[in-house]
């Protein structure tokens, strides 16, 4: 990957929340992520050093002077040296592929550093700013986007968005980052909304003609723990939800690239255009009535191979036609079925005890607010803004 987005001048790494209607999760509507995909730790120069000193030089590749970006003194006899550094040529063209996106979905959008620490990361925030001032402020504030973060594009601190992406999950907002922090920050709202097959990942680079290219993927990764399984003739049940929209994602993508070709590529993009739409409807609806893998409907939910089989059928009747009735509105799955859910039912045990002051086999108002702010998710009345 790392390779892929180097290669591709990577812009960002989108990703962003899977819902289905009629089925509760962890965002009631979209959350949008941009994580920039290039620069930071990633593709850090390290070595172990002893004592000594440490210096930093930039050689201007105009033929310039050289210059000391930095010195230090190493008193430590064991002591790791890092070295990176974060490309910002490309955050213009993350800001407005940011902008745009939350505009047409009609969310309210953040940038998130740790600027007021780390001063190198000024640049992404004064960046991401003059490209929404200049082209698409207005129009936020025309269709009342800028409402909740005070008519202006906010800027957040990341330990404040760590605590905001538990408490907003209202959703319709969006976030733009660091390499590092969006990976981090991603992952959170992967955990909220419901596991990491509930997001998209889709990297968006450029071609030397200005092109932009993109792949997708599950951000969940191979799951080769489960193909192991597999392998072995276990039983497994693998909810493919990722893979399908990254699959639906590539498949429209490489339809609108074919149709610039010409008219006859553009029947080809409708069909192409059809065929994923009622592939989405199937495999949500099947999820609606009751008949999905089982992070999702227990342990009476479908194997691997029975939920594709059950897609596979609600495809074709949906393509044929033969339209089901309304799917009925389910309320969040338990997550106890996630795959890396461990409950520590002891645990939850001595949590609830100690709230329940009296023995009675209950908590009140007090306590149940004494617990929320423990675990720091109450809700407050400040809203977005602070």
């Amino acid at each position: 990957n790392g390779a892929m987005r180097r290669g591709w001048n990577g812009i960002t790494i989108s990703r962003d929340t899977i819902h289905i209607d009629g089925i509760e999760l962890g965002y009631k509507s979209p959350v949008f992520f941009e994580r920039h995909a290039v620069g930071g730790e990633y593709g850090a120069g390290w070595n172990s050093v002893g004592k000594g000193t440490l210096l930093t030089t930039y050689i201007p590749h105009d033929g310039s002077d050289p210059f000391v970006v930095d010195k230090r003194d190493l008193t430590d006899d064991h002591n790791v040296a890092v070295v990176y550094h974060n490309p910002y040529d490309n955050v213009t063209e993350l800001a407005h592929l940011f902008f745009q996106r939350c505009l047409e979905a009609k969310i309210t959008p953040y940038v998130v550093t740790k600027k007021t620490v780390f001063k190198w990361q000024e640049g992404f925030w004064a960046t991401m700013k003059q490209v929404f001032d200049e082209h698409y402020k207005e129009d936020f504030l025309k269709q009342g986007l800028l409402d909740r973060s005070g008519g202006d594009l906010m800027h957040l601190i990341s330990d404040a968005a760590t605590m905001q992406l538990i408490r907003w999950t209202d959703g319709g907002f969006g976030m733009a980052a660091h390499n590092y922090d969006g990976d981090m920050l991603t992952d959170q709202i992967a955990q909220v909304h419901r596991s990491p097959g509930f997001i998209t990942s889709n990297l968006v680079g450029k071609a030397e003609d200005g092109r932009l290219i993109k792949e997708f993927e599950a951000s969940h990764g191979t799951v080769s723990d489960l193909w192991h399984d597999h392998l072995a003739g276990k039983e497994t049940s693998l909810n493919p939800l990722g893979l399908v929209e990254a699959m639906i994602g590539a498949m429209k993508h490489a339809a609108a690239l074919e149709a610039e070709n010409g008219d006859d590529e553009m029947l080809v993009k409708a069909k192409v255009d059809n065929f994923t739409t009622t592939l989405r409807t199937a495999i949500h609806n099947t999820f609606r009535y009751g008949q999905g893998t089982r992070d999702m409907s227990g342990p009476e939910g479908f194997t691997t191979e029975d939920f594709i089989d059950k897609v596979a059928w609600r495809v074709q009747r949906y393509l044929d036609a033969q339209i089901d009735e309304t799917p009925p509105h389910l309320d969040e799955p338990d997550r106890r079925f996630g795959r890396y859910y461990d409950l520590d039912e002891n645990a939850v045990k001595d949590l609830f005890e100690k709230y329940d002051t009296d023995g009675s086999g209950k908590v009140d108002i007090e306590g149940f607010t004494k617990l929320l702010v423990k675990m720091g998710v109450a809700p407050t009345k400040a809203g977005p803004q602070d």
